[in-house]
């Protein structure tokens, strides 16, 4: 038993140094990387390097703002155009409308007049009508009255 706890003791050990050792070799890499690569300023060129990035990124989010904003505006616009527009047509229609009722109450005074002057014939026939009733009547009494006499 104890060979096999020193067995994967030993197991983990080399895993470990391994790992170790790759690590180190990624460092050295890297170090060789920086030293090749980087540059290294003084505190302030970082400083001004520093503000210069930050304006530049406080900059791009103000464009992308302006943008956003110049897209809303364009929305608004033509969305005012299209409210202009449904209140021209609106008025239109308003105004169609208000002619056509004016239309109407004309018709509606027309006929009445003509109404009225039919109502005015018929009383004048009917009136007509009744006098000649009456002097039928009284040609019908004076026949009576003549024929009661032979």
């Amino acid at each position: 038993m104890e060979e096999k706890g020193k067995g994967k003791g030993g197991e983990r050990w080399s895993g470990a140094i391994a790992n170790l050792s790759e690590m180190n070799s990624n460092l050295d890499s890297l170090q060789k990387l920086l030293l090749k690569k980087a540059v290294f300023v003084d505190d302030d060129t970082f400083t001004k390097a520093s503000l210069t990035s930050e304006q530049a990124r406080t900059i791009k989010v103000l464009e992308q703002r302006v943008e956003t904003l110049e897209r809303e505006l364009d929305a608004a616009i033509s969305a005012a155009a299209r409210a202009r527009s449904e209140k021209r047509q609106a008025e239109a229609s308003q105004k169609a409308v208000e002619l056509r009722a004016q239309e109407v109450t004309r018709e509606l005074e027309n006929t009445t007049k003509v109404f009225q002057l039919h109502m005015e014939e018929l009383r004048a026939k009917q009136e007509e009508i009744s006098k000649r009733d009456s002097e039928i009547k009284v040609l019908e009494a004076i026949i009576q009255t003549l024929g009661g006499k032979e």
